[in-house]
């Protein structure tokens, strides 16, 4: 009998991670942190965070195991992938404009939403993910920060490298998807998706140390650090999966800088703005690194923020309120078609960004005390 009650306890711990994003204003947001989700407003704000409320009606259940959160900018909408393990393959929007949440309803088509790698492309508003093996892509162009029909991911080709056995690591900056610890490369090197030409690039890229280290060919995560005039992305960090440092890739002039990275090395998932990268540790904890991207290599240490808590359903406060979305400027509304950016020729290619959720577990209030009522029922039976 005790060996039942071990057996009903174990899979009771399998629980779903949060994710941590920005609106298009800068207010850092956590999603899914002890099944409440947070606003701390402003980098400025967060030496002594207060949390403003989020709308709790229509939020996702967050009981997803691959949750990824992507802010559209222009929408000022934060997408949430992976969040309903009932629907794995919907999209739940967060309108930060309007404090309010939303679903579209997506069909895999061949995606597995178990283990995909997604990025949202700045301009399109076209989500790209490698999943099997082969690349697809979900058109939000038309849906932005609120859900309208349903819709599905499109095959758009097999990627030109390997892909057995292949873990993808996706950056993205410049309308570009960098691929990066690809079977075969080296450090330093990156195989890229043209998103507006709907074509990988032939020529492998490499990304030489300015100073120190070029970034490892090993497994991490990626995420872009948004330009603060509101166009494409040029710079993103990579960290490994040990958390050692963090890599700062320029896709402009082809360069690497490596920094200090998180004083806490356990489980993360991350998020840029455009000054800051923050880290979501699985245990909850969360710390940042300020980043001034005119001066990457400038010397920077990472921060805890703390004393933060859940707030309840409401409006937000005026510190972290909402404005009108960022106005789109000359982008474009098809993932495959031409635009003025660049062709992605070995001289000045461009890369791009993603992030995914947080590996390792959370146990919420309500589990503990599911665990607690069976470990007192299993004394009884000693």
């Amino acid at each position: 009998m005790l060996s039942l009650l071990l057996s009903l306890l174990a899979p009771a711990a399998v629980l779903a991670a949060p994710c941590v994003e920005f609106d298009s204003n800068f207010n850092l947001y956590v999603f899914g942190l002890n099944g409440k989700d947070v606003n701390l407003g402003l980098q400025s704000s967060w030496a002594s965070p207060t949390s403003a409320a989020v709308a709790t009606s229509g939020r996702p259940p967050f009981t997803g195991t691959n949750i990824q959160c992507f802010l559209s900018q222009y929408n000022n909408a934060i997408y949430i992938l992976g969040a309903d393990n009932a629907n794995p393959a919907n999209v739940y929007i967060y309108d930060a404009t309007g404090n309010s949440w939303s679903m579209s309803q997506v069909t895999a088509a061949g995606v597995d939403p178990a283990s995909q790698v997604s990025v949202l492309d700045h301009d399109t508003n076209v989500f790209f993910s490698l999943s099997g093996g082969n690349l697809y892509q979900l058109d939000f162009g038309a849906i932005t920060n609120v859900a309208t029909g349903p819709t599905s991911w499109q095959a758009v080709e097999s990627p030109s490298f390997q892909t057995t056995g292949y873990k993808p690591v996706m950056a993205l900056a410049q309308n570009h998807i960098h691929f990066l610890d690809v079977p075969g490369n080296t450090a330093g090197e990156a195989n890229i998706f043209v998103i507006h030409f709907a074509y990988f690039q032939p020529e492998v890229q490499s990304y030489p140390a300015a100073t120190g280290n070029t970034f490892p060919e090993t497994h991490g995560q990626a995420t872009s650090f948004f330009d603060p005039n509101n166009n494409v992305q040029q710079q993103f960090a990579f960290i490994p999966d040990d958390n050692s440092a963090v890599y700062i890739v320029n896709v402009e002039n082809n360069s690497t800088i490596p920094l200090t990275g998180p004083t806490d090395t356990t489980a993360s998932t991350f998020a840029a703005s455009t000054s800051a990268l923050v880290q979501l540790t699985s245990a909850g904890s969360l710390y940042y690194m300020p980043f001034d991207q005119t001066n990457p290599s400038a010397a920077v240490t990472w921060s805890h923020i703390t004393g933060f808590g859940t707030a309840a359903t409401g409006s937000p406060t005026s510190s972290a309120g909402a404005t009108n979305p960022v106005s789109r400027s000359g982008s474009s509304s098809s993932a495959v078609g031409p635009s003025s950016t660049s062709s992605g020729s070995n001289s000045n290619p461009s890369a791009g960004s993603a992030r995914g959720g947080a590996t390792g577990l959370k146990v919420s209030s309500q589990t503990v005390l599911a665990l607690g009522a069976i470990a007192l029922a299993a004394c009884f039976f000693l």
